[in-house]
């Protein structure tokens, strides 16, 4: 609720597995048209999964869900404050049971009216075992979850507990725990409402997906496009500005960059590395260069045994120790990326939880101590560190390259580190969700909402959603929840960093650098920004 026993603590945050923006495809349909009626073409990569809000918890998926949904929260496009959108209040007098209250006039593009029960029922099928949702881990803090979602063995329940429908505007929700400002994370797309045909014609809506936002998808051709065109009876505030967006699939970004450039497309949100040395000069002030909340990483594979050893943990210090990071950002990102030394975001602010040389000197570059640690403790793992990435953009060869280019400097050895590249962004991520790689992978991190424990729990936490490494470690648990449960904002901030601390010692990733947005765009489009997850915020742009 906005009230009582909320504090305000980050400045930001939006999803998931950072994904660099996979886009592509050439023609310039999206173009032409002016005004509210012009449609914008803009730069996209396919999503893993189907576009269930439960389901998706990579960029591109999440670019669209925040086009045709709209929860009971919302997080500002400039600040990333958590708003009400459709909760007219969330109530508590514990901070354990809430009671929540839905605003009327909302409806699904479909007609549907949105009730208690949107809420409820969508929670509830995201949170069943049966249904196999990449973010059932969201709803872990509702009482039952354990019921709806053991960690083994089979469900006793498909609904969870601790919620309840009162009456068309009203639900309750019981928390298996304490957690003053659970209502901040209401505005990550896996809460939002399902409307009913989401259930009894599953398929179907699978094909073309059915919600609440400004927009609503016209068509979707897999591997190629998706076209959504303005929702005339949206009743938010936020109603789009232009007639539709059209999301063009690009296998290079590079190639996406090059159709900007040349007039065949709108809107490119992930500048190619490759590009940064003339985009001032190809697009001047159509160039966007913000800080976001964004952290990039290098993960291990704790389910091979011989990376979950006391020894292994002090490879991976060595291994960080041996990147330098001034080095690489400078040189390849050019202003677009800041090193690490935590495991969260300075756009978080002090307040909120970041805390600039939090890792130490893990994360700081010393050449001789780097080498002495990893060959003290044994050497890397297998005698040589491959780490994954997927092709299918221009980003990420060039400094995994440059990665393994310092670590190999480092250790005197050329093939002491290589790059392994996956075909494309979906083959990847799907390799990782499967826990298929057996060297490192390059990983990452873009909020979901805007706390210090969305950096933390849902990446490193036992059997978290994206916790894709299987890294555990019941002292960092137990500092987790023992954070949740302060309701002191300084305190919580404090414990969780203290969750921090055990990371610098068992180092579960690697951090690498901050990540700024950056994006480009056309002369024929207006009031083009990133909001604090670098993400556009596509139903504000407008069409000349």
């Amino acid at each position: 609720m906005r009230g009582a026993t909320q504090a305000k603590w980050a400045a930001c945050a939006v999803a998931v597995a950072l994904a660099a923006t996979a886009c592509g495809g050439g023609d310039d349909s999206g173009g032409g048209g002016g005004g509210a009626d012009g449609i914008v073409s803009s730069s996209w990569g396919d999503p893993q999964n189907p576009l269930e809000p439960a389901n998706t918890n990579e960029v591109q998926g999440g670019k669209v869900l925040d086009m045709i949904f709209r929860g009971l929260k919302r997080y500002d496009p400039k600040t990333g404050e958590a708003q009400d959108m459709l909760a007219e209040k969330i109530e508590t007098t514990d901070s354990q049971n809430f009671t929540v209250t839905v605003k009327d006039g909302w409806t699904f593009s479909n007609g549907e009216k949105i009730t208690a029960a949107s809420f409820v029922d969508a929670w509830n099928y995201g949170a069943a075992l049966k249904n196999n949702q990449k973010n059932a881990f969201f709803f872990a803090q509702i009482d039952g979850y354990d019921k709806a979602h053991p960690e083994s063995g089979s469900a006793s329940t498909d609904k969870l507990a601790g919620l309840k429908v009162v009456d068309d505007k009203t639900f309750t929700v019981k928390l298996s725990q304490k957690f003053s400002l659970w209502p901040d994370t209401l505005g990550y797309p896996a809460f939002a409402p399902l409307p009913k045909a989401f259930f009894t014609d599953h398929d179907a809506w699978l094909s073309k997906p059915v919600g609440n936002g400004p927009y609503a998808i016209d068509t979707y051709a897999k591997g190629s496009a998706m076209n959504l065109r303005k929702w005339d009876k949206y009743p938010g505030d936020d109603k789009a500005r232009n007639g539709g967006i059209d999301l063009k699939v690009y296998t290079d970004n590079n190639t996406a960059y090059t159709d900007l450039t040349a007039g065949n497309l709108d809107l490119v949100d992930d500048v190619p590395a490759s590009q940064l040395t003339n985009v001032e000069a190809d697009l001047g002030d159509r160039y966007i260069n913000t800080p976001a909340g964004i952290i990039q990483t290098l993960a291990f594979p704790f389910y091979e045994a011989e990376w979950d050893t006391p020894e292994a943990a002090k490879v991976r210090q060595g291994l960080s120790m041996a990147i330098n990071r001034a080095q690489i950002t400078d040189q390849i990102f050019q202003k677009t990326r800041t090193p690490a030394s935590d495991w969260t975001s300075p756009v978080l602010g002090a307040e909120g939880g970041f805390k600039k040389g939090l890792c130490g000197s893990p994360c700081e570059y010393d050449k001789a101590a780097a080498k002495k640690l990893i060959d003290d403790n044994g050497g890397i793992p297998g005698g040589q560190l491959k780490i994954s990435y997927n092709a299918d953009t221009g980003s990420h060869k060039e400094w995994v390259d440059a990665v393994c280019n310092s670590i190999n400097n480092v250790m005197g050895n050329n093939k002491a580190c290589v790059g392994s590249p996956v075909g494309t962004f979906a083959d990847f991520r799907s390799q990782v969700s499967q826990q298929k790689l057996t060297g490192a992978w390059r990983a990452g991190w873009q909020m979901d909402y805007p706390l210090i424990q969305n950096f933390l729990q849902p990446v490193y936490y036992t059997n978290a959603s994206s916790n894709d490494g299987k890294w555990s470690d019941k002292e960092f648990d137990d500092l987790v929840d023992k954070a949740n449960a302060e309701t002191d904002k300084a305190t919580a901030v404090s414990t969780f960093q203290d969750a921090e601390k055990v990371m610098v010692e068992q180092m579960p990733v690697i951090p690498l650098w901050y990540q700024n947005g950056s994006a480009g765009y056309s002369d024929r489009i207006e009031n083009v920004t990133l909001n604090p997850f670098s993400v556009p915020v596509y139903d504000q742009i407008t069409v000349k």
